[in-house]
């Protein structure tokens, strides 16, 4: 059955992956609700911008009169809440910005979205999902045993992981307090085409191609689990077509890795694929740097319930999603110069001074 998905923060980098998806592989109609801040990119949307299930409008999810009008003119299904403020370095030099969208922007689409919701007959509401895309850094630190599940205690430790745990607070209180049908996902580390250059994968890449340092924090022991993003958004759409309302799943990619590891790997698979004899070898480019303020050590997601009760589970290993997403960057050079000449240039962010 075809279905309307309103998706917010749909130019970004996991919004667009689900917005690819949705256009290219089913029936759906699509609309892109998008502020388009710096990591916001309408080429991200070039593959489906001509077909006609999808449309686009900006504005901001903060912004009541506007996404009221929206809600009623498109008549949605499914709202996939993507936008956010998500880069925990740009949290640390502003987070009062984290606070408005993050915050402010989810209160304000759970209220308009229960406004809405309330106007549906009834068939419509019994089939209307909101569905909340957070983040694994809700659940803090662990050491080195351990993963979070659906149950783990929130305990986040940046401003940014802060403000999604409220948000995340929120869309279930409005659950419970105004019967609001809504699910919420949280997610490990995403990586992939399409990335903003200021996350650690894509950062090294475009460093590494071009002989630059290659920044890592600390010594580099600090954990991730790693998740391809077009995985990701196929547990997105799944979660929001048949996640049980008022459930939680977390999105995992079975991928742990120490960021020392990732580096050296991305410098292994590009000294093979383009080797540069002006470079050399380019793990000789790393660089250790102050860490990160508060840095957490590891995060490891338990995807075991989303993959018993869904059927889901990752596509890509991470050597096989790493690879993918490397060649991506060497075909599409155009894409990441355009944006790497703009607003961000790869300078260090976050250093709390």
């Amino acid at each position: 059955m075809t279905k309307r998905f309103l998706v917010t923060g749909g130019a970004g980098f996991i919004g667009s992956a689900v917005v690819r998806r949705l256009v290219q592989a089913t029936g759906h109609q699509v609309l892109v609700l998008d502020k388009l801040t710096y990591a916001g990119n309408l080429e991200s949307l070039t593959p489906v911008a001509d077909n006609p299930r999808f449309s686009f409008v900006q504005a901001d999810i903060a912004d009541a009169p506007r996404v009221r009008s929206i809600l009623a003119e498109f008549q949605p299904d499914i709202v996939m809440n993507l936008a956010a403020e998500s880069h925990v370095d740009r949290s640390i030099d502003g987070p009062g910005e984290f606070v408005q969208t993050n915050v402010v922007g989810t209160f304000v689409m759970l209220d308009e979205a229960l406004k809405y919701w309330r106007s549906l007959p009834s068939a419509r509401q019994e089939t209307f999902r909101f569905h909340h895309i957070s983040t694994d850094e809700v659940f803090g630190s662990l050491g080195a045993d351990g993963h979070f599940t659906e149950a783990t205690p929130y305990a986040p430790r940046s401003p940014y992981s802060a403000s999604k745990a409220a948000s995340d607070h929120f869309v279930r209180a409005w659950a419970e307090t105004y019967g609001l049908p809504s699910i919420v996902t949280n997610c490990s580390n995403n990586y992939g085409p399409y990335h903003f250059p200021e996350k650690l994968i894509p950062l090294i890449i475009l460093n590494a191609l071009e002989g630059k340092p290659l920044p890592v924090y600390g010594k580099g022991e600090n954990v991730r689990d790693w998740l391809f993003v077009d995985d990701h958004a196929a547990a997105l759409i799944l979660a929001a077509e048949q996640g049980v309302i008022g459930e939680s799943y977390n999105i995992g990619g079975n991928s742990e890795r120490t960021n020392i590891d990732v580096v050296r790997r991305i410098c292994a698979i590009l000294d093979e694929i383009v080797p540069d004899p002006a470079i050399g070898a380019r793990d000789r480019l790393i660089e250790f740097v102050a860490d990160r303020p508060g840095h957490d050590l590891r995060y490891a997601i338990d995807a075991s319930k989303i993959k018993a009760e869904l059927g889901w589970e990752p596509a890509e290993t991470f050597d096989s999603g790493l690879e993918k997403t490397v060649r991506w960057y060497l075909d599409n050079r155009d894409w990441w110069q355009r944006v790497r000449s703009g607003v961000y240039r790869g300078e260090r962010l976050g250093l709390a001074s």
